[in-house]
């Protein structure tokens, strides 16, 4: 930044920086100059798009990209290629723009993102070229209440899981239960479980997770997929004939985008709640898999009408999480 420029910043009037598809992204670029400043123009961009990068090899990679936003336009216009001069002081220049209906959630993953940025960009007539950029995040919302009915009521599983091969292993027995089958972030699945350990050897490890599933696709080809562990319910060891039941379980939903990133055509994200279990004789763990939805506004009671959903709901969390831990699992 020049002397002269003393303050080049993008201020947008949501101070939590959430949309919604179809809200207006509003705000005002700020200049302040000490002296006299000849510029050639103060070009301004509204950026949303999707990236995906995935290793083929040391120098190889699969990528592709698709665009949701692509909005430019000049705040301070250089008529005739003439200079433009500022004088000291503040300068403010608003701008407005509808953002489309269709836009998907913000991401970030290991090998691919959805982001969206406003960029701006002022030149001096001396060559110089400050930028200046602010991100902001989109939630593409689920309201659970359209749903198929279905969503709102419990889920029970029963799965006999074949462990090993001939008298070295056997069946495990899993009973799993739900108290609904979609959720939204900050919600606590309420779960079940009963494993009977019928192998002839331990079972060493058995554990309910609630699991994140991230799939990439280059030109329409799925390339990679990822599984991150969110929240855990470790239980003890169940030797042979044994039986581990699990009562009034909870799983808590973190602040995540909704299922399926809707308009997304490179990135999928499911959400599963994952009975992992590892007996002695195998190195990897047997994973029995329950899909569920993840939302953005809750089911609402049979007793509870319109208005008092809306009052007494809790807004979704103004921020998504800006990195993301290694996942406990990655399947080529």
């Amino acid at each position: 930044m020049s002397k002269k420029l003393t303050k080049f910043q993008i201020i947008l009037d949501r101070g939590a920086l959430l949309y919604l598809p179809g809200q207006v992204l509003s705000g005002r670029v700020l200049l302040e100059t000490q002296g006299n400043t000849a510029v050639l123009g103060l070009h301004f961009h509204v950026l949303g798009e999707c990236t995906v990068h995935v290793p083929k090899g040391r120098r190889d990679r699969s990528h592709d990209r698709e665009n949701y936003i692509d909005f430019r336009m000049k705040l301070l216009d250089d008529f005739d290629n003439k200079p433009i001069l500022l004088s000291p002081g503040i300068h403010c220049f608003p701008f407005k723009l509808g953002l489309p209906v269709s836009l998907p959630s913000t991401f970030l993953g290991r090998h691919g993102w959805v982001q969206y940025y406003c960029k701006t960009s002022l030149q001096e007539t001396s060559g110089i070229t400050h930028k200046n950029q602010q991100v902001f995040i989109v939630l593409n919302p689920i309201d659970l209440n359209l749903e198929v009915p279905i969503m709102s009521t419990p889920l029970e599983v029963n799965v006999d899981h074949r462990v090993g091969v001939g008298y070295i292993g056997g069946t495990v027995r899993c009973n799993v239960g739900l108290d609904k089958r979609a959720y939204v972030p900050g919600e606590s699945i309420l779960l079940t479980g009963e494993v009977h350990n019928r192998t002839n050897v331990t079972v060493k490890l058995l554990k309910y997770a609630l699991i994140e599933t991230v799939k990439y696709f280059v030109h329409a080809k799925l390339v990679h997929q990822e599984r991150r562990e969110l929240d855990a319910i470790v239980r003890d060891k169940i030797k042979s004939g044994g039986r581990d039941i699990l009562q009034n379980g909870h799983l808590t939903v973190p602040p995540l985008p909704p299922t399926n990133l809707l308009g997304c055509h490179l990135i999928k994200v499911q959400y599963s709640v994952c009975v992992l279990i590892e007996p002695n004789l195998m190195e990897r763990q047997e994973a029995i898999r329950i899909p569920i939805t993840l939302g953005t506004y809750p089911f609402r009671r049979d007793d509870e009408n319109l208005q008092e959903w809306v009052d007494n709901y809790v807004q979704y969390p103004a921020a998504l999480p800006v990195s993301r831990g290694t996942p406990f699992e990655v399947l080529q």
